[in-house]
């Protein structure tokens, strides 16, 4: 290969496409839109997944199970990367320095893999095997808590205190 056989890929050199411009650029009239019918109009926006009114596959397909919007994720770490780390104490902001784990998810570890050294390991779950290994190697785990905002219902705390000022 050399300079006097380099091309240019194909349709880089061509002009991109210019609608509603005329009749002698070969898309004037309709502009490419066809002639009558939803798409024609001006303002014809068409909802994701519409097919024209048949029953839109989405809705075709049967559906299964369900999902919990408010389940716990974990980032899952095994014991076998622990140890890769080279470190005597762990802590969640450890893993995701070393990029195992995401920043917004939780931590759990796993007993994947055998473990040498004694680990000071700090996580917000871990499997009974995981524990059982850090701990026969000498280490110590302990679980970080879990903070939950409680839940407050404003209109019920709204209600006992028009309640509490009508009492009195």
């Amino acid at each position: 290969m050399n300079l006097s056989t380099l091309r240019a890929p194909k349709k880089a050199s061509e002009n991109r496409k210019r609608i509603g411009r005329g009749m002698g650029s070969g898309m004037g009239k309709t502009a490419t839109r066809g002639h009558k019918g939803q798409g024609s109009r001006s303002g014809s926006r068409l909802m994701r997944g519409f097919e024209g009114g048949q029953m839109p596959l989405h809705r075709r397909l049967p559906k299964r199970g369900f999902v919990n919007i408010f389940r716990d994720e974990y980032a899952v770490v095994n014991v076998e990367d622990l140890a890769r780390l080279g470190e005597a104490n762990i802590t969640p902001e450890v893993l995701r320095k070393a990029g195992l784990v995401n920043r917004r998810k939780r931590v759990k570890i796993l007993g994947d893999g055998q473990l040498t050294s004694a680990l000071t390991v700090q996580a917000h779950h871990f499997s009974k095997s995981a524990e059982e290994k850090i701990k026969q190697a000498g280490g110590t785990t302990s679980l970080i808590e879990i903070k939950v905002a409680p839940v407050v219902n404003k209109y019920a705390q709204a209600r006992a205190q028009k309640r509490a000022g009508k009492k009195k």
